[in-house]
């Protein structure tokens, strides 16, 4: 069986990243996040943005994402894929921000990997239809891919009616649609 490597690679990244946001303070954070369109914003926040977390909470909850479906999506689909993936789907998560953002004249900047994770998701979904994922709240058993529909539709109504405020929810429906997006376009031309 093949060792993530990448997975774990990126685990690392974003914990190394984020004790460099917390030693470096706000003006780091400032410089790295996504910022909506106009003079804050700087082209190479769409990816930069993806490794920086708001809180410890934050970072553990993506983190723990990334190494529970990223090993058997990185195994599924080998390393050099698997970074594609992850890739596609931190910058479609943060094009959608930038687009929702401007549409609502909001000038909150963005932060967090939940974008490339949810790409990440998708393709677990695509890629292992049989498996089925315990939920926690409730204590529900889903088939991966109507699990990953199910939190698409929560994250869509929470988006809609902002039920969470300061969360990006579009963002994470971007990186989704990236994955799925990604995962057709191989589909279409295999390797």
């Amino acid at each position: 069986m093949r060792v993530p490597r990448l997975t774990y690679a990126l685990l690392l990244a974003n914990a190394v990243v984020f004790l460099i946001e917390v030693r470096a303070g706000v003006r780091f954070v400032e410089a790295y996040a996504l910022w909506p369109l106009g003079p804050q914003f700087h082209l190479w926040q769409i990816l930069t943005s993806a490794f920086l977390h708001g809180s410890l909470v934050h970072l553990a909850m993506n983190l723990f994402g990334l190494w529970m479906f990223g090993r058997d999506v990185e195994r599924a689909l080998g390393s050099a894929r698997f970074v594609e993936l992850y890739l596609v789907s931190a910058v479609t998560a943060s094009v959608t921000q930038l687009l929702v953002t401007a549409a609502l004249a909001q000038r909150v900047p963005t932060l967090g990997a939940s974008g490339a994770l949810f790409g990440v998701l998708a393709a677990y979904g695509w890629l292992f239809p049989r498996r089925v994922i315990l939920m926690l709240f409730p204590p529900i058993a889903l088939p991966a891919p109507l699990f990953v529909l199910a939190y698409a539709a929560l994250e869509l109504f929470s988006g809609v009616f902002g039920t969470q405020q300061g969360v990006a929810h579009f963002a994470h429906l971007g990186g989704l649609a990236g994955g799925f997006l990604l995962l057709w376009h191989w589909r279409a031309r295999p390797r």
